[in-house]
């Protein structure tokens, strides 16, 4: 059963994945939130776990960096391994000023300046949406917790250093947050007839500069984690 890239075992991983981008964020909610833990990969150092929450099996698994790498975890998962929900938690520029560092914002779509979508044979240009079940059941837990949780586009950029400067004209447009994978996961999960939501919390300011450290984005992200576990 285990594929190039993951090494788990038919039956492993729970019908819904939260899946961080850092494999160290995939054992900190494990090892905080799960039960009766168990890991279930770790090819690459790309951790995977699964256990129960609240007497619910979750799994919980890294992603790395960028639509190439959460492309081939998801794609794998939904494929090959029966996963039918996968909610990224992940970390974001914010673009739009009056959100803050630590707020948690909910991807309604992704906007992207990759070819990602091309291999589906649109010629158009495709904006995916996450899954609208997934994504009422988050904006009603987060109103339920008192999180105020703007939802919206998201922009999923191909390039962390990009020189062509196109978050003040996304501004512009609406688009909340930057980030580097949700758009490869909605195309994924639409393709194969699954679900989708990413939830991001804002790790820092593209303008200003400001932003948190590695270890606070790691271990700091709770309310995002709170919210993904109740609704998987």
């Amino acid at each position: 059963m285990a594929t190039p890239h993951i090494s788990a075992e038919k039956g492993d991983f729970a019908k819904t994945v939260l899946m961080p981008g850092d494999p160290l964020r995939a054992k900190f909610i494990a090892d905080t939130f799960l039960k009766d833990v168990r890991q279930v990969t770790g090819v690459r150092g790309m951790l995977g776990f699964t256990g129960t929450y609240e007497g619910r099996p979750i799994s919980v698994m890294g992603s790395g960096m960028g639509m190439p790498s959460i492309g081939i975890y998801s794609y794998e998962l939904f494929h090959f391994y029966g996963v039918e929900n996968i909610i990224r938690i992940g970390s974001a520029g914010m673009i739009q000023q009056d959100l803050k560092l630590r707020s948690v914002v909910a991807a309604m779509s992704a906007y992207s300046n990759s070819a990602y979508g091309k291999q589906f044979g649109f010629e158009g240009n495709l904006a995916p949406c996450a899954s609208w079940k997934l994504l009422k059941a988050a904006y009603d837990k987060a109103t339920e917790m008192g999180v105020n949780m703007p939802v919206g586009p998201v922009y999923s950029s191909d390039t962390f250093y990009d020189e062509s400067a196109p978050l003040g004209k996304l501004q512009k447009l609406g688009v909340l947050a930057v980030e580097m994978e949700s758009y490869a996961l909605y195309l994924n999960a639409a393709r194969a007839g699954k679900n989708a939501l990413a939830l991001l919390t804002i790790s820092d300011n593209p303008f200003t500069g400001e932003g948190l450290d590695s270890e606070q984005r790691q271990n700091t992200f709770t309310q995002m984690m709170k919210i993904a576990l109740e609704i998987a």
